[in-house]
């Protein structure tokens, strides 16, 4: 990797030698600017507004423009001259809690790399105490004719070294929140939950630039001369204005069908709490629904079937008592007065039994009769 800066880290009375380098690259495709006549390439030529002369890079220098419009001219010599203790320097003012750090203030990220194997000793104890510490390094340094600030943390077995914006370079939040009054329910902020909560994690590695990606196909399919890719049609109703909780609801049943958590008919099974001890009161009281329910049913009667059963079993006992009536009679007259007082008593028990007995079935009380 090739250094962009080299000095050294002021840790206290340490000095630690290092070499910056970028810790990020860009993957972006770059396009050129071309006279769409004839695709011939557009330059951009650096002139002189005095005499027009066409100028190279050795003879462009930078001047500070006054408010009257006059230049006043900078050389590289003036700026390294400046008395700053940061010109050579990532000079550390203070060690920090990282969410202390607000993160709009990050920029640009770099590498430390250790210059020369006599910076190893304090590159490393200044690594080891950042992570036991568990906080981050504020640092001042000057990159690129200005003096930014920093931050320096650990990265596996590195130090990196994150630019920061001033605090007086951070905009306030105001006029970026909606200035409309809204109330957002419960059930609202129970769906977003959901949501949240079947998205899950990713793992960052797994990201991609999908229009680079794409940018690329073209690009290939046009050098080749095939059939560029198609445009996917837009979605007809990602411009409406539909219900908040429709749309929550709509968003947490695509996220479990993709995650496969989708019940059958693309229906979400409907979890019940059930509570210790409440089957069994269900049970005891009969309802409740399940077998209690069941059982309860299946055995009352309507109150119609009590009423004919009553009435069905009625009817037989008092033609059983008429019967009864005319044996008595019967047996007194062939008897002729002949029987004793104990037998025409055993008898009358004898019929009271067999009246009661016919109640169940008319045909036997019937035979009793004949007999």
């Amino acid at each position: 990797m090739r250094s962009i800066w080299n000095g050294a880290i002021s840790f206290g009375l340490v000095s630690i030698p290092i070499k910056l380098v970028n810790a990020t690259e860009n993957h972006s495709v770059s396009f050129r600017q071309i006279h769409t006549a004839d695709g011939g390439r557009i330059r951009y030529r650096k002139v002189c507004e005095l005499d027009g002369e066409e100028l190279t890079a050795d003879e462009i220098g930078k001047a500070y423009e006054a408010d009257d419009g006059s230049m006043i001219p900078i050389t590289d010599e003036d700026l390294a001259a400046l008395p700053l203790p940061t010109a050579k320097t990532i000079d550390i003012v203070a060690f920090v809690p990282l969410d202390s750090i607000d993160p709009l203030q990050m920029g640009a990220a770099y590498y430390l790399v250790a210059g020369g194997p006599t910076a190893a000793k304090p590159y490393t104890l200044l690594r080891e105490a950042l992570k036991r510490s568990r906080r981050v390094a504020i640092a001042k340094f000057a990159l690129r004719g200005r003096e930014r600030l920093g931050m320096l943390r650990v990265v596996g077995d590195a130090i990196a070294m994150h630019g920061l914006l001033w605090p007086d370079e951070i905009r306030s939040y105001e006029g970026a929140a909606p200035e409309t009054s809204v109330t957002v329910r419960d059930a609202e902020l129970d769906l977003a939950d959901t949501l949240m909560d079947t998205l899950g994690e990713v793992e960052m590695d797994s990201l991609h630039d999908d229009y680079r990606e794409a940018v690329e196909e073209l690009i290939a399919a046009k050098t080749s001369g095939e059939e560029t890719p198609a445009q996917p049609a837009a979605d007809a109703g990602a411009s409406k204005v539909i219900d908040l909780m429709s749309a929550l609801e709509k968003s947490v049943r695509a996220a479990k069908s993709t995650r496969g958590e989708e019940g059958e008919d693309g229906e979400d099974a409907e979890v019940r709490e059930l509570r210790p001890g409440g089957r069994r009161k269900a049970d005891a009281k009969g309802g409740g629904g399940g077998r209690g329910a069941h059982t309860k049913a299946g055995t009352e009667k309507p109150k119609s079937a009590q009423k004919k059963a009553t009435s069905g079993r009625a009817a037989p006992k008092k033609a059983a008592a008429k019967r009864t009536t005319a044996k008595k009679t019967a047996a007194k007259k062939t008897t002729a007065k002949k029987s004793s007082a104990g037998g025409t008593s055993a008898r009358s028990s004898s019929s009271k039994k067999t009246a009661a007995g016919s109640g169940a079935s008319g045909t036997r009380g019937k035979k009793r009769a004949s007999a």
